[in-house]
This record gives C-alpha cells, structure tokens and sequence, in this order.
C-alpha cells in the first residue's frame, strides 16, 4: 500500500519527465489498489503548443514518467501507471484553457449564476482576460440556432466553463460501412 506522503514525492519524480516532454503536468493521483499503487498522471499542452495532443505524445510522455519513476526509490512496489489528457469536456478553469477552446461551443457561468452558452470567439490578453462568447438562442425544432450579440464576460467574473460536446454532426459518417445479413 502506498503512504500518503507518497504523493509529494512522486510529484518531484513526474513533473520533470512531463516537462521534458514538452507538456504540463495538469494533475497527478496516487492511490493504494490492493496490492498495488496506481500512478494517475494528467498532462496538458503549453500555451505555446500548436501540435495536437495525440496517443503518440501520450505515449511518449508515458514512457518518460515511467523511466523517471523506475530510476527511482519512489515507488519500491508494483505499481500501475495511467496518462491522460483532460479530455475535450474538462472544467475551462484557466486563461489557457479558454485560449484553447476559441472556436467551440461553450457554456460559461457568471458570478451571479447566469448562464452563457453559445461559441466562444475570443479571449483577451493578460492575466485577467475578457473572455468573449456570441450565445445562441435555440429556436426549436427543425429551425437554424441563431446567434446572438457577443457577450464580453470579464475574467473575474467567469465562474466556471465548460466546452460543450457536438456530436451533430457525427451521426452520417458511418453510412459508408457494408454491413453482412
């Protein structure tokens, strides 16, 4: 079983390997599992990074850590190592990660609780960046969305966002595929 001191430890270990690799270590679990200790590794791309977090990178930031973790005493035991990256639906919770979604449909909450969810086009400069959506208003079925005035939502002011998933378009794609009887 791994000590909860671990974590600290482990830390010190990953974070070099992750950013040797040219990432970010965006979160890092340790946790007992029976008899073994499983390593949850979370990377991210920089704000410079134009290239896509593809398997390939994760694979090879994968091989790094875990270099990086044999090399060392850390981990004396078993242990299983899981790297991901956030996912396309994470929590928007840093002017990175808003950069980053410029062009996708998003969901942003305000401090008072109102909700804008339309296509984010643009966030701001500096640490504390307007973060700019067009919301768009649904006018029901089997009618086009349309889009509203863009709304300018200063950065202390966004409580939490999210990228909103759309699948819309997906539905055709495997039409092409021969199916036996």
């Amino acid at each position: 079983m791994v000590a909860p001191a671990a974590a600290p430890r482990v830390r010190e270990v990953v974070e070099p390997a992750v950013t040797a690799a040219g990432l970010l270590l965006e979160g890092l679990h340790v946790a007992g599992a029976g008899s073994r200790t499983v390593v949850r590794v979370v990377v991210d791309q920089t704000a410079e990074d134009e290239r896509e977090l593809d398997l390939d990178r994760i694979g090879e930031v994968t091989q790094a850590v875990s270099d990086a973790l044999d090399a060392t005493d850390v981990l004396p035991d078993a242990y299983t190592l899981e790297v991901s990256s956030p996912g396309v639906d994470r929590p928007l919770t840093e002017p990175r990660h808003w950069r980053r979604a410029v062009g996708r449909s998003v969901t942003l909450v305000r401090a008072d609780g109102t909700v804008v969810a339309g296509r984010l086009t643009e966030v701001g400069a500096g640490a504390a960046p307007d973060v700019v959506v067009v919301p768009v208003t649904d006018p029901g079925k089997g009618r086009r969305p349309k889009e509203g005035a863009p709304v300018a939502v200063p950065w202390p002011d966004v409580r939490s966002g999210r990228v909103e998933v759309d699948l819309s378009g997906a539905a055709g794609q495997d039409d092409d595929v021969e199916t036996e009887d």
